[in-house]
C-alpha cells in the first residue's frame, strides 16, 4: 500500500509540473496558429492540448514521422486526434516545405537532456527542423528541466542504434542488400536556433538555464 501511494503521490507531482509546462507552452501559440512537433513527447503533449482545449485555443498540428520507430505518426498524431485536434503527418523530409507552405506559427520538442550550456539533446532529426524553423523565422520552444547532470555538452554521448533499422520502414526492407544504414538516436540543437526552454518554473533563455536552480526549484 505504501508503495503504491508513492507512486501515485510521485505521478501527481510529475503531472503537476507538465500542467505547468503545458500552461507556458500554450501561451505562446497564437490563437487559431499552426504548431510542428517532432517525436512524442509523452505526457506534455496531452497537458499542452488539454490546455489549448481549456482555453478555447483551436490549433492545427504538423507531425513530422520521425523515422525508423514513427513515434510521432503512431503515437502523438493518434493522441492529437484522439483529443479532438486538426493534425496531419508529414515525412521527416518535409518539414521545410510544410512551414513556408501552410505557414507554422512554432516548432516546439521536448528533449532528452537539456545541457546547462543551451545544448538541446532529443531525437534525431531536431536539429534540422530547428534550422528550417530559424530560417523562416519561426521560434522553436523546447519544453523539459534542465539537466545539471550535463554542464555542457561535452558530457553527452550520442547513442548509436542497428543500422538495419534504417534500411527497413515498420518491418518491410526498402533498400536493397548490402545498402549500408546509419541510425544515430539524438542529435544535438545549439542554443541560438532555440527561443526558449519552456519549464514547470516559466520559459528561460537557453544562456540563462542555471537561473532554474536559483529560482525556487526544489526536486521532488
Amino acid at each position: 500500500e505504501a508503495i503504491k501511494n508513492k507512486t501515485i503521490e510521485l505521478n501527481n507531482v510529475r503531472y503537476n509540473r507538465m500542467a505547468k509546462i503545458g500552461s507556458y507552452l500554450v501561451d505562446m501559440f497564437p490563437d487559431n496558429g499552426t504548431v510542428m512537433t517532432h517525436c512524442f513527447a509523452e505526457t506534455i503533449v496531452g497537458m499542452m492540448l488539454r490546455e489549448c482545449s481549456e482555453r478555447g485555443k483551436h490549433i492545427r498540428l504538423f507531425c513530422p514521422e520521425t523515422r525508423p520507430y514513427f513515434q510521432g505518426a503512431r503515437l502523438t498524431a493518434t493522441v492529437c486526434r484522439d483529443m479532438g485536434f486538426d493534425v496531419t503527418v508529414i515525412t521527416d523530409n518535409m518539414p521545410a516545405f510544410v512551414m513556408e507552405r501552410e505557414h507554422v506559427d512554432l516548432f516546439t520538442c521536448a528533449a532528452d537532456a537539456i545541457c546547462l550550456d543551451g545544448y538541446v539533446v532529443n531525437k534525431v532529426g531536431t536539429l534540422q527542423i530547428a534550422i528550417c524553423a530559424n530560417h523562416f523565422g519561426i521560434p522553436t520552444f523546447v519544453t523539459g528541466a534542465p539537466d545539471i547532470g550535463h554542464e555542457t555538452k561535452d558530457t553527452v554521448r550520442i547513442e548509436m542504434r542497428d543500422p538495419d533499422f534504417t534500411l527497413q520502414a515498420m518491418g518491410v526492407r526498402t533498400a536493397a542488400e548490402g545498402v549500408k544504414g546509419y541510425y544515430p538516436a539524438f542529435d544535438i540543437t545549439p542554443p541560438h536556433l532555440v527561443s526558449g526552454v519552456v519549464t514547470d518554473l516559466g520559459i528561460y533563455s537557453p544562456y540563462d538555464l542555471h537561473r532554474y536552480f536559483t529560482d525556487g526549484h526544489i526536486d521532488e
